[in-house]
């Protein structure tokens, strides 16, 4: 896929999603279900119920773009079993391993939260959850 280097944020839909939407459907799910902008270039990850079929929008500068993925062994982590409510926030690491239908996605923090200055007793408070998580 095509996105550049810049800060993107990945924004998951937690429910089964028809995948016969395309632009606009999936356009208004982000509006109203999500709360976001779809023209803000972040990525909105989409899967299927039958967790087949998977799909990202993403607006590049200049249109709204749909990557659309189908796996033909296994299936997509469901992101409606995750205790996240309707949205859940990825890296674009995670999106990677989500696309490749890996179930890691949302059992475990994949990647350390973001890093805000003045903050550092809660990042050793996360650094030791994540540590207790791979004990168990």
């Amino acid at each position: 896929m095509f996105w550049n280097t810049r800060q993107v944020s990945v924004w998951v839909y937690a429910q089964p999603v028809d995948m016969r939407k395309s632009f606009d459907g999936l356009a208004a799910v982000v509006t109203e279900r999500l709360g976001r902008d779809p023209l803000s270039g972040d990525l909105f990850v989409f899967v299927g119920r039958n967790r087949k079929r998977a799909k990202v929008l993403h607006w590049d500068g200049t249109g709204l773009c749909v990557w659309a993925k189908r796996l033909e062994g296994g299936s997509f982590s469901a992101p409606w079993r995750l205790p996240h409510g309707d949205t859940v926030r990825m890296t674009l690491a995670e999106l990677q391993l989500l696309l490749e239908g890996t179930e890691l996605v949302g059992r475990y923090p994949l990647s350390p939260p973001p890093y805000v200055l003045g903050q550092g007793a809660s990042l050793l408070t996360t650094r030791s959850v994540i540590a207790n998580i791979h004990k168990a």
